[in-house]
This record gives structure tokens, C-alpha cells and sequence, in this order.
């Protein structure tokens, strides 16, 4: 492409199974606030599909915003927003309110003080009994790791060693200490989850 638009072959693979779920798991109206859009190839595709809601991305990176915004514009969305800067280990987001959050493929791309903001984020601006939705791959108490995933986990490892994979357990017992209960664990393609807290 040799304008701003970025691709991620994996994005176009699996929005289409994660926008199943968020069907299920979004409200019908609202503000629905997406962490770390990347490419901006999965809110383009969720807010085409679900014209009822708006969507705010936001990311860190400038080229990722600015693909954000190539792909808005290219696709006409009306229902997408600008997106923020924004950093989710930080104190404070420059959002204060949403009626949903997504998160897609950051938590295991990232240190664990990003999800820990994540979590502390989503129980300050989210509304009681609204999702906070994420998807990855994770490790599960009990259940084999996939041998893809752990060679992921390994390379993830090896670009940066405060990255890898995170315990599911983890993963929900710090969303617990927000006030985020886990309601949904649904398998996804590739060894991949979509897991769902709301906000009790």
C-alpha cells in the first residue's frame, strides 16, 4: 500500500470470528472504546458491521494511528472516531467514559504493567455491567499449552523479555482486584481466546 493503511494478515483472519462474539457481548448502543488498534483492520471491520455503535481507537504508536485513520476514510465509517494516544499502563486515558472496551493481541505484546492499567482503566470508565473484551492467546491451568503457542511465547520472549504469554488465572484474578468479574471464555481459531470480564 503506499498510502498510511497498515495489514496485518492475522487481522484479517480472525475479525471475523471475534466480531461473532462481540455481537453477543457488545450493548446495542454506546461508545465502545478499542486498546491498542494497531493496523486499524479490526474496528474498521466491527464498526462497518455494527453501524449502531461508535467506535474510539486509540494506540501508541503514530503509524498506527495514522493507519487507523487511512482505513476510516478509505472505508467512509461515520461511526469512527479520530483515534487517541493513548498509553494503557498510564494513570490517566483521555477518555473518561465508554460503554464497552476491546482489547485485541496486547496483553501478551506488552509488560504485565500494561495490564494492569488495562484493568485499572476499564474499572474507572466503564459503567456497572459493561464488557471489557480481549483476545489472545493465553496459558490455562490445566489445559496443554498448544506447541504454536509456545514457540510464540518463546519469540516473544526473545524480542523483549518482559513479554510472552499470561496465565488466564492471572489475568482474571487481577481484573477481580478492579472490581471485573470473568463471564466468557470462548475458544477461537489458532489457539486463540476471546475472553469477557463486566464491570459487577
Amino acid at each position: 500500500m503506499t498510502d498510511a493503511r497498515r495489514s496485518a494478515p492475522a487481522a484479517l483472519r480472525n475479525r471475523g470470528p471475534i466480531l461473532d462474539v462481540l455481537r453477543e457481548e457488545l450493548p446495542a448502543r454506546g461508545l465502545v472504546l478499542e486498546i491498542a488498534s494497531g493496523t486499524g483492520e479490526h474496528v474498521t471491520h466491527f464498526a462497518a458491521n455494527l453501524p449502531a455503535l461508535t467506535f474510539q481507537p486509540s494506540d501508541m504508536d503514530a503509524g498506527a494511528r495514522a493507519s487507523v485513520a487511512a482505513w476510516t476514510a478509505d472505508l467512509g465509517l461515520a461511526n469512527v472516531r479520530p483515534p487517541l494516544t493513548l498509553d494503557a499502563a498510564a494513570e490517566s486515558w483521555p477518555i473518561t467514559a465508554a460503554d464497552a472496551i476491546i482489547c485485541i493481541n496486547m496483553i501478551h505484546i506488552s509488560p504485565w504493567t500494561s495490564t494492569q492499567g488495562l484493568m485499572r482503566g476499564a474499572a474507572r470508565i466503564l459503567p456497572q455491567g459493561a464488557p471489557l473484551c480481549l483476545y489472545g492467546p493465553y496459558r490455562r491451568d490445566g489445559v496443554a499449552t498448544a506447541a504454536s503457542n509456545e514457540e510464540f511465547d518463546a519469540s516473544l520472549k526473545a524480542r523483549h523479555p518482559a513479554w510472552g504469554l499470561r496465565r488466564l488465572e492471572d489475568v482474571a484474578a487481577l481484573a477481580a482486584t478492579h472490581g471485573l468479574s470473568l463471564t466468557r471464555v470462548a475458544e477461537m481459531p489458532a489457539n486463540n481466546l476471546t475472553v469477557v470480564f463486566r464491570k459487577r
